[in-house]
């Protein structure tokens, strides 16, 4: 599928209706998830195919995005009720039937539950840690690494990547940069000042090499 169309089918989702900042609630935009997936599929063998998970997936963009570019099977995790019912809602609107949606916590999915290893490629956009989640973006980079045999990609602000540099060390996990982007927030909160806000962010890529894979 070409970016320009997956991003069309993309826009046409539906979003959080009551986004939640304790758990930073914020969509991944389809141009960015388009532009994920065209990377992934022009220079890396790791959706087509593949069964591949969504770490706190909300609305399900990524998990949609990766079954709509070929992948096998997909299975996005969310911890929040009702933003599971609209990724349902997306799913059956798109006719998307290899996807499935759980609702779980994903910290918990760094101890070794029934899916560990069983992913080829973990795609996620996690929360980026926040004063009131500090370092949530690590924890969730453990759970990628605890489920994914052979590949994680995942966004990150850029500005932190000294820190996801020493924990993909600490697990022997190779990292690469593939691409900066300029994420725009638009304003979601009562809080937010301007209307909208850019913030670079970083695609991350992590080969879990093989004396991991079955850790």
């Amino acid at each position: 599928m070409k970016p320009s169309q997956l991003e069309y089918i993309l826009t046409t989702l539906d979003d959080f209706e009551v986004p939640d900042i304790t758990l930073e609630q914020y969509a991944t935009t389809p141009h960015i998830a388009s532009y994920i997936f065209q990377q992934i599929e022009d220079h890396y063998d790791g959706i087509a195919g593949k069964v591949v998970a969504d770490l706190g997936c909300g609305c399900g963009t990524l998990a949609l995005g990766a079954e709509l570019s070929g992948a096998g099977f997909c299975v996005g995790f969310e911890i929040d009720e009702n933003t599971i019912k609209i990724a349902n809602r997306n799913k059956k609107d798109l006719g998307c039937d290899n996807v499935d949606f759980i609702q779980c916590d994903v910290l918990e999915l760094r101890n070794h539950t029934r899916w560990h290893k069983v992913f080829d490629t973990v795609i996620m956009n996690p929360p980026f840690g926040t004063k009131w989640n500090e370092g949530i973006h690590l924890q969730f980079l453990e759970a990628a690494f605890s489920l994914a045999r052979r590949t994680v990609y995942s966004l990150h602000k850029t500005s932190t990547d000294k820190k996801i540099q020493k924990l993909a060390e600490q697990w022997g996990v190779k990292m690469n940069a593939i691409y900066e982007v300029k994420y725009n927030l638009d304003k979601s909160y009562k809080f937010h000042k301007e209307n909208s806000k850019d913030i670079s962010v970083t695609v991350f890529k992590f080969d879990i090499p093989e004396e991991i894979k079955s850790l």
